[in-house]
């Protein structure tokens, strides 16, 4: 019983148990000691791992970020989404957890199966059609006396936002996320069976000075196809990406166009401070390097060739001789 949660009504049956006398806590702790079975509840049928639950975290924490910067750039008010929990249940939990009246969008995410809930509290959704209207962003309607003008502008908005799914979603599936229908009572809802699990992603919302819920449902059907990608390995797998032909040659022709320093050093020498001070036009330095010895080339800081010194069309110029060995030929 240590790793089970009990339900309000089994806490209330126990205690009742003990005040009476019918069962002690030496009893309770015997029995928790001889139990083989854990119960199980069919209702609440857990259909992804821990490592996929992360998986879809991190996939819209980067959502959260993305609605944050659409938000704030349409709305022109302070706007932070974060994600506040990534939950499996089932359908009718979820149902019976939003309230009775808000504003629920049904989208369609081809090419996988079955629709995804977007969620949005009256409150958030409100402030934001008041900033949409040149307002403060105050909330003060109801969700279901919404006229035809405010029904197209929300969503509008909606549906504008959810695109930034497609960017969240893009190392894991490709989808194309289309609006269905604009929804105000969960209970009209009958997309799946109430004992269907579904994942239901929470975020922290605050506009301006209005804070709510935005959740989105995701049926374990439309996910059923894409699980593997859900996986650590797969993540890892996908992090690299190849590079096209065509974008190989691009790459290439912009390389070739690439300016470097050419430096062609004729010596060096050494010399004290006090030299250096007092060095004036007309002094002449002797260099370590002889005469009859070719000259090194760098490019940039690297020396890459030796060469020898000319004229070229009335310009000085360097004719290249050989190239030096470890001078990074492949870089």
């Amino acid at each position: 019983m240590a790793g089970d949660i009990m339900s309000q009504s089994e806490i209330d049956a126990l205690l009742s148990a003990i005040s009476t006398g019918e069962m002690s806590a030496e009893d309770i702790k015997k029995e928790d000691e001889t139990r083989k079975v854990k119960v199980y509840d069919f209702k609440r049928a857990l259909r992804f791992s821990k490592d996929q639950i992360r998986s879809l975290t991190r996939i819209h924490e980067n959502f959260a970020r993305l609605l944050t910067t659409f938000f704030s750039a349409q709305l022109r008010s302070y706007v932070q989404i974060t994600v506040a929990s990534v939950d499996q249940i089932p359908f009718e939990e979820f149902v019976r957890s939003i309230p009775n009246m808000t504003l629920i969008n049904v989208f369609e995410v081809p090419p996988l199966d079955g629709n995804i809930l977007m969620e949005i509290n009256p409150n958030i959704a409100y402030s934001m059609l008041d900033r949409l209207m040149g307002g403060a962003g105050g909330s003060h309607s109801n969700v279901d006396n919404l006229t035809e003008i405010e029904t197209k502008i929300m969503t509008n908005l909606f549906e504008r936002s959810f695109d930034n799914l497609r960017e969240a979603w893009e190392n894991v599936a490709e989808i194309d996320p289309m609006l269905v229908e604009l929804e105000v009572n969960p209970q009209f809802l009958q997309m799946i069976s109430p004992n269907e699990t579904v994942v239901v992603i929470s975020f922290n919302t605050i506009i301006g000075e209005t804070t709510g819920m935005i959740n989105i449902c995701i049926p374990h059907v439309v996910l059923e196809p894409i699980v593997p990608n859900l996986s650590v390995r797969y993540w890892m797998q996908t992090n690299t990406k190849e590079i096209s032909p065509e974008q190989s040659k691009m790459l290439e022709s912009r390389v070739k166009q690439a300016k470097l320093p050419i430096i062609a050093e004729l010596g060096s020498s050494d010399i004290t401070i006090e030299d250096f001070l007092t060095m004036a036009v007309g002094d002449v330095i002797p260099l370590k390097q002889k005469i009859e010895n070719p000259l090194t080339l760098k490019v940039g800081s690297l020396p890459k060739f030796t060469v020898q010194p000319g004229k070229l069309n009335n310009k000085m110029a360097v004719q290249i001789i050989d190239p030096l060995k470890g001078g990074d030929e492949d870089e």
